[in-house]
């Protein structure tokens, strides 16, 4: 048994394709075809059914995969009690989230992970858009919602509940400080989160859990945090964004809480991976690190 091979035949199958593991192994996706290719001539058999679009194992891949897997786990079970007793954490772990994540929050925590941990291996994907974790080989995503995710047969661990507020320039913010309510809000210019068209109105919850649906007329409308933050601040508008986004800005006086009595919404950040018994330790090692560290970061404010 040749275990390259078989290593390559399991990551195809569990990837669900030839893309998605030369992806998550870092190699080319030839590589992995050619090694396969090679196991089918020396096996005599079909593995794979494949064309452009679909794969599916055979019945003899079936067999093939289901015993090669276990071989592999048990090699995995043999070097991890070989180096249980160094308690030093190796590997690679794909991490994907939101661009406003990665920016305002890991990229602060991130660095400390991996200086202990010098011999694990960081990919971070950092999108606005959800990524297919199995198809993108991704062992950790980090996602915001309002609502209940969408049973995926992923584990969704709950990190924390993230507070928005609205911001503006400090002059701006002055005027629309505690005295005022949501209606004064009509007429502000906004500046929006998401380039795509819709949604014009600020869902606020006040004082005893009042609410407030205030409509807007957007001035700028993007899905990059950093760009709607720096027009806030050049007196642009008003936005809402979370708080341990704007804190430092609120620290230096780039900006001010608008409404401060007053939020727009708070919604979960969540951890989501795989449903699968034996996550590799490195994998395990960072959920439990992101569990722990970004609660009391994405409770910041800048003392506001």
């Amino acid at each position: 048994m040749d275990l390259n091979q078989a290593y390559y035949l399991v990551h195809v199958v569990e990837k669900q394709g030839f893309s998605a593991a030369a992806r998550t192994l870092g190699i080319p996706k030839s590589r992995i075809s050619r090694q396969v290719k090679t196991l089918e001539e020396v096996l005599g058999t079909r593995l794979l059914n494949r064309d452009s679009r679909h794969m599916s194992l055979t019945e003899a891949g079936e067999a093939y995969y289901r015993h090669a897997k276990m071989a592999l786990d048990c090699m995995a079970a043999a070097e991890a009690a070989v180096r249980q007793d160094t308690d030093v954490l190796e590997g690679t772990v794909t991490l994907s989230c939101s661009v406003g994540v990665a920016q305002f929050a890991l990229g602060r925590i991130l660095p400390r992970f991996l200086a202990e941990n010098p011999r694990v291996v960081l990919r971070l994907q950092a999108s606005n858009d959800y990524a297919d974790m199995i198809g993108d080989g991704i062992d950790l995503a980090i996602r915001g919602h309002a609502k209940l995710l969408p049973d995926s047969g992923l584990i969704q661990r709950r990190i924390t509940e993230v507070p928005w507020h609205l911001f503006a320039a400090p002059d701006i913010a002055k005027r629309l400080d505690a005295s005022a309510s949501p209606t004064d809000l009509d007429g502000e210019p906004a500046l929006a989160l998401g380039w795509r068209p819709g949604g014009n109105s600020w869902s606020l919850v006040g004082p005893g859990g009042s609410t407030a649906s205030v409509p807007y007329a957007v001035r700028l409308r993007s899905d990059d945090m950093s760009t709607l933050k720096q027009a806030a601040a050049n007196g642009l508008g008003v936005v809402a964004l979370p708080a341990y986004v704007c804190a430092e800005d609120i620290s230096l006086g780039r900006l001010g809480r608008v409404l401060p009595h007053w939020t727009a919404g708070s919604p979960e950040i969540s951890l989501l991976m795989h449903e699968r018994r034996g996550n590799p330790p490195q994998v395990d090692a960072l959920a439990t690190f992101l569990i722990r560290h970004l609660p009391g970061l994405m409770h910041e404010t800048g003392g506001s």
